[in-house]
Order: C-alpha cells, then sequence, then structure tokens
C-alpha cells in the first residue's frame, strides 16, 4: 500500500489546526464551580454562593473591561458560575457578599464582552459590578480576591 505523503500532511496539519482552535475555546465551554443562575422576567433577581480560591491572575482571562477598567485580582482558571440571562437587562448589578473581604469581579459574555468590578467603596472591599445594557445570553462569572490564593465564602446576588 502507497503512503500519500500530501495526504498525511494535510491530516496533520488539519490535527493540529483542531487542536488549537479547540485550546482557544472560550471559558463558556467550561464547567463552572458552583451553581449556575438563570434571570428571566418572571425570576428578576438570583443569589448563589461559594468560596474564592484563586491563583492565577483575572487579567490572563482580561486586562480591562469594557469600560477601561483594569480586570484585578485572582480566581480559578474556570469560572465560578455560569450567568444565562433569558432576556435583555437594561440594567443589572452583581454584588459579591464575603463580610467585607477584599474580593474582585470578572463577568465575561458569550460574545467576548467583559466587565470587571472590584471594591465597592472604602467602607466596604466587596467587589460589585454594576453596568448597563446586558443582552440575553450566557455569561462566565469569577469571583476572586486581590491576594492570591485567598479563600473566601461569599455570596452573589444578581438585581435588575
Amino acid at each position: 500500500m502507497a503512503i500519500n505523503y500530501q495526504q498525511c500532511g494535510a491530516l496533520a496539519l488539519a490535527a493540529g489546526l483542531a487542536t488549537g482552535l479547540l485550546a482557544m475555546l472560550p471559558s463558556l465551554a467550561q464547567q463552572a464551580n458552583f451553581e449556575a443562575f438563570t434571570l428571566s422576567g418572571s425570576t428578576p433577581t438570583a443569589s448563589v454562593s461559594g468560596f474564592t480560591n484563586g491563583i492565577s491572575a483575572l487579567s490572563s482571562i482580561a486586562g480591562r473591561d469594557r469600560n477601561g477598567t483594569i480586570c484585578a485580582g485572582f480566581a480559578d482558571t474556570a469560572p465560578d458560575h455560569i450567568m444565562v440571562l433569558q432576556q435583555d437587562f437594561a440594567t443589572l448589578t452583581l454584588q459579591v457578599n464575603s463580610g467585607g473581604n477584599d474580593t474582585s469581579l470578572l463577568v465575561q459574555g458569550s460574545d467576548g464582552t467583559v466587565r470587571c468590578g472590584g471594591d465597592t467603596d472604602r467602607r466596604n472591599p466587596d467587589a460589585r459590578v454594576q453596568d448597563q445594557n446586558w443582552p440575553a445570553g450566557t455569561y462566565s462569572v469569577w469571583v476572586g480576591s486581590h491576594q492570591q490564593g485567598q479563600r473566601y465564602n461569599y455570596s452573589l446576588s444578581a438585581t435588575p
């Protein structure tokens, strides 16, 4: 049986491209570390919980968000939660409550749009993302801490 080197080369190239494309798939294909949640007209608010324990810089997921805010902090490489918006939301607030620990927050839409949040104010170092124009879709949510490897229990609420 004759070996067709052109076909072998084409197959190797295709396999290499497929491997590279799989590595570039968005984090939305990953499973979340904790509970997913859905917001709709009948369920416009949600609350989930988890804990921070990250060693990866959020800046490796996204350096800056759509408003130019630096995505600071440390989280797991996999998202902590998956948020599904079944309709567009004019405004939406995601608020971390860890009892006042220094947390961070990164939200990435399926379209690649990133929103980052840090301290809500000097008295409360828990993170918040408050923004407008949230299109229906699936979002990956990372809750992190500003110190690498720091573990904080938290609840995350989403409200319009």
